[in-house]
């Protein structure tokens, strides 16, 4: 495994794609491999492993599978695990307490994100860190976003006009309720449960897809 100096792939629009390492691994990859038949922005391995997991085992895998599309992956907070397994990135749930830091200590480039509300003091803190993208949580109810407060959307407005970053959507988002979502300037969306729970998540990535076909 080689990851110093290693490119620092870039993330595209359209569907950003969560997966959790809890679930059962042969069903995850399984489900991995037909969402990965369609075209995705990124996947992010939700920070839930399960006690005495391989974790740097399961990353590889699923990165493996990934970057033979060229998508890459990124890590939800634990960006210490960037310097020993093909990770692409980190996204933050929080500002860190020394980002600086962190960029001095990962050996390579790496594409870096933060989860941002109606406060505005997350956004302020990406532009001024050079992070790759911003996202916006929770947009509509969600049970796997619960942690989140519901976003305004005249903040995301306030984002997209005053702050230039790559912005995606998390939180409640369904083929059904994209339409409301219209009015906003955005890149793509952050989808868990609604891909990853279904039988067939490929059929469920083109239905999402489908309503995207405007960004």
């Amino acid at each position: 495994m080689e990851v110093r100096g290693k490119a620092k792939r870039n993330m595209g629009s359209g569907i950003y794609l969560i997966v959790d390492p809890a679930m059962d691994e042969s069903i995850l990859m399984n489900k991995l491999n037909l969402c990965l038949s369609e075209k995705l922005a990124a996947v992010q391995i939700w920070d839930n492993f399960k006690v005495n997991q391989n974790i740097i085992d399961l990353i590889n895998k699923i990165c493996e599978q990934c970057h033979a599309k060229n998508i890459p992956v990124l890590i939800n907070n634990r960006w210490e695990l960037l310097n020993n397994s093909l990770l692409d990135g980190v996204h933050f749930d929080d500002i860190p307490k020394d980002y600086t830091s962190i960029v001095g200590s990962v050996i390579h480039p790496f594409i870096s994100g933060i989860t941002c509300n109606n406060d505005l003091t997350h956004v302020e803190w990406a532009r001024r860190n050079k992070l790759d993208y911003i996202s916006f949580c929770s947009i509509f109810p969600s049970q796997t976003a619960n942690s989140c407060e519901i976003v305004d959307f005249k903040t995301i407005h306030k984002a997209s006009k005053n702050y230039g970053l790559p912005i995606y959507l998390a939180g409640g988002i369904k083929p059904e309720n994209i339409h409301r979502l219209d009015g906003l300037k955005y890149t793509g969306i952050a989808v868990v449960s609604g891909i990853m729970s279904s039988d067939a998540p490929n059929e469920s990535i083109k239905k999402y897809a489908h309503k995207l076909n405007n960004i």
